[in-house]
């Protein structure tokens, strides 16, 4: 199964491939997407993307991690959830989420199983 493509990112706004809901804040995976509703983890801006954001995401099998910071870098990402991370062996790519977009869709387009977790607005 293939990472669905990032369609369109604006301000508060995600479109991904192969589904007709537009995402505020999104998690996507091979094979599929959803809200990334941060009241389910207590997620806050600061201290920012918590390993529990990034587990389902991790457990659908992806090799890379790419993690929007949001337009303007406001969400946090701390060492411990980079740490997470290389500890299952997954590469992670932390950017502005403009470049982030553009990171993950050059990863999905090359096949690579890749997934995300992405803020649309500060």
């Amino acid at each position: 199964m293939s990472s669905p493509e990032i369609a369109s990112l604006s301000w508060g706004q995600m479109k991904v491939q192969g589904s007709t809901k537009i995402y505020k804040d999104c998690k996507v995976w091979p094979g599929g997407s959803r809200d990334w509703d941060w009241r389910e983890t207590g997620t806050e801006h600061s201290p920012g993307v918590q390993p529990a954001d990034v587990e389902e995401v991790v457990e659908k099998g992806v090799q890379i991690l790419v993690i929007g910071r949001g337009m303007s870098e406001a969400l946090k990402v701390p060492p411990s959830t980079v740490e997470y991370l290389k500890k299952k062996g997954i590469d992670v790519r932390v950017l502005q989420t403009e470049k982030a977009v553009k990171e993950y869709n050059a990863l999905a387009t090359q096949g690579i199983r890749v997934g995300g977790v992405f803020h649309s607005t500060c």
